[in-house]
């Protein structure tokens, strides 16, 4: 996530061979989706759905209770608002919900469609971060009439028992001002009628879709369309500022990748939340296998959004390498209802994420030193968390307690065991091969229609590699043993030291914070300390202070996240004005920024014998 997974199959066709032999015509089954974002109640939208011919006399149809990527129980289910079902008389039929994301229909061999209301998210979430009640807002939806709709269809769209390998085509009526943004195809020429069709219900729920004021750029590389769409609710970004950060990012990855994508499209849905609103407060992205859907507050500046934007839309566009291109059949035939997870979260999360910092370095956007700062702030993340429980145990259950809490780490350890098997590749093959070739050879075998069986997964990889990556899997990965990080990083040439990154200046490291809340007055306060930064003590902030504003804006419990993200863009010399209270009188400081750093544990080249397999490993 940082948060779909799967790839398409063709629609199951009913047909009768004595019937072709008759060269009487196919019959396609087919779900009909209707939504008019025209027509707008009490900030919900009626979704109807045209049902098959079905032959039961009972059937489910179900809301997906939880969808691919974002590794919780959501129940999209509660979106969903005076369900009702017809006969094609109009005739009303007979339901009963049995669960929040299921609903039985009775006498289904009339039934002829479903109409029902949906809520958005956005406008509801309290922001609690990972482990939220909040629906995660790259995961969610958007209703605000006239101006923005974040169409996540798997919170509108749902499903009959034994229905979703048929055919589904949606139309959405729309207002002209609105464009929809997709990696899907409109077949209507109108300007207020979008009509899309897939061959099965995964690849609607696969591709979101947003309707916003057009403003996207686009652009190719190596073949690959590429369309970025950003909805900026005052106007304070757009894609053409934004696009120079995504544009070099994405060409540096098809460099890195070469071959092993071989995507034609691929869209970029950037959602800009308006934080003084009751607006989307889950920020990060959520991968499909032709788009991503991001979200992130308006408020950033372009620097750092910028930054944000390659980071996160590096990680989700890889994963069209691991799992879109390689996956289970836990995930080919994902259950939205009743999901079984596979064991390979170290692969599917793990290795994206470890991707998405080694292609840095690789193509040259950062430096070798950035890279171990890098990986070294992974094992610090992945220590604070079980370090004995087997990744593929949590990976397998990481959906219930305590194995959830644990989902983090994939973002962490899981990169970290990615790096550790590139290293032994690296080194038996005397720099030759890394962890990226072992993903070649893995698409090759597999691919998007071909899934893998979990416990075999481990055998071919080692088959494909050196019995030391076996052992390492078998030990460190479905084994309960920490990893030996330095040992690895020495067979590359770097050993441990301390080093001096950026600080920020309300931090006085990755996990100590300089500020606290007062939860009675949401005021932001310094904790007291003999110990305060550079930064604070240029400007004269002592312990207990009480920051109301910060050149000229105010902040408190509700934007603390705002000031925080603005502070990381801040440069040594800018001036800067501090609103602050003491002792009960409001003062005003004034001074110029005096950049903070931090010394923490971290990584250097030292070994020069090691240098050209270093380069190797690094440069590729």
């Amino acid at each position: 996530m940082r948060k779909l997974i799967l790839s398409a199959l063709f629609a199951l066709t009913v047909f009768n061979f004595n019937a072709i032999a008759q060269k009487k015509p196919l019959i396609t089954e087919e779900v009909k989706v209707a939504i008019d974002l025209n027509q707008v109640k009490d900030d919900k939208v009626m979704v109807t759905i045209t049902a098959p011919k079905l032959t039961t006399n009972d059937i489910i149809f179900h809301i997906p209770k939880t969808v691919p990527g974002t590794y919780s129980y959501d129940n999209y289910g509660k979106l969903v608002d005076d369900l009702k079902a017809f006969d094609a008389a109009g005739k009303e039929i007979a339901t009963a919900k049995t669960d929040d994301n299921s609903w039985k229909i009775s006498n289904a061999k009339a039934l002829a469609k479903i109409t029902y209301w949906v809520n958005d998210t956005y406008d509801t979430e309290k922001g609690s971060g990972f482990g939220r009640e909040d629906i995660f807002s790259p995961a969610g939806s958007n209703i605000l009439e006239g101006q923005n709709f974040m169409l996540n269809n798997h919170c509108f769209v749902g499903y009959f028992d034994g229905k979703k390998e048929i055919k589904y085509t949606m139309t959405v009526k729309h207002p002209a001002t609105l464009f929809g943004t997709t990696s899907l195809v409109d077949a209507d020429a109108s300007a207020t009628v979008d009509q899309f069709s897939t061959t099965r219900y995964f690849d609607l729920v696969d591709n979101p879709i947003m309707y916003s004021k057009p403003d996207y750029e686009t652009f190719t590389v190596d073949g690959m369309q590429i369309l970025f769409s950003v909805y900026s609710p005052t106007g304070a970004h757009s894609a053409k500022t934004l696009l120079p950060y995504l544009e070099k990012t994405m060409r540096a990855q098809k460099a890195f990748l070469g071959s092993i994508n071989t995507n034609k499209r691929y869209t970029v849905l950037l959602y800009l939340s308006d934080m003084n609103k009751s607006d989307a407060k889950g920020f990060g992205a959520l991968e499909h296998h032709t788009s991503t859907s991001v979200c992130f507050p308006e408020s950033m500046p372009a620097d750092a959004l910028g930054e944000q934007i390659k980071d996160v839309v590096s990680h989700e566009f890889f994963h069209t390498v691991t799992p879109l291109s390689i996956h289970s059949k836990e995930i080919q035939y994902f259950d939205y209802n009743d999901p079984k997870m596979s064991k390979h979260l170290w692969m599917y999360e793990g290795c994206t994420e470890y991707f998405a910092n080694l292609f840095q370095v690789n193509q040259g956007l950062i430096g070798a030193e950035e890279f171990y700062n890098r990986m070294a702030g992974k094992i610090s993340n992945a220590s604070s968390m079980n370090d004995t429980m087997p990744f593929t145990e949590m990976s397998a259950n990481v959906l219930v307690p305590p194995y959830k809490d644990q989902y983090l780490n994939v973002y962490e350890k899981g990169a970290l065991i990615g790096m550790c098997i590139d290293i032994i590749i690296r080194e038996k093959s005397n720099g030759e091969r890394g962890i990226l070739d072992l993903m070649k050879k893995l698409s090759n075998e597999y691919g998007p229609m071909k899934p893998f069986n979990d416990d075999e997964l481990f055998a071919k990889i080692t088959s494909l590699t050196y019995p030391e990556v076996g052992a390492f899997l078998a030990t460190y990965v479905s084994g309960k043993e920490p990893i030996p990080y330095a040992d690895y990083f020495l067979k590359m040439g770097v050993i441990k030291a301390k080093i001096e990154v950026p600080g920020n200046p309300f931090l006085k490291d990755e996990s100590t914070p300089y500020i606290t809340i007062n939860p009675n007055t949401k005021e932001i306060v310094v904790i007291p300390t003999s110990e305060l930064n550079s930064f604070m003590n240029s400007l004269g902030i002592k312990g207990g202070d009480i920051i109301t504003k910060i050149n000229g804006k105010a902040y408190n419990l509700d934007n603390i996240y705002e000031m925080i993200m603005e502070s990381q863009n801040w440069k040594e010399g800018d001036s800067i004005t501090i609103d602050i209270k003491r002792a009960g009188e409001a003062q005003i400081l004034t001074g110029k920024v005096k950049a903070s750093v931090m010394e923490v544990d971290g990584y250097k080249m030292a070994d020069t014998t090691k240098e050209k397999l270093n380069a190797a490993w690094l440069k590729g």
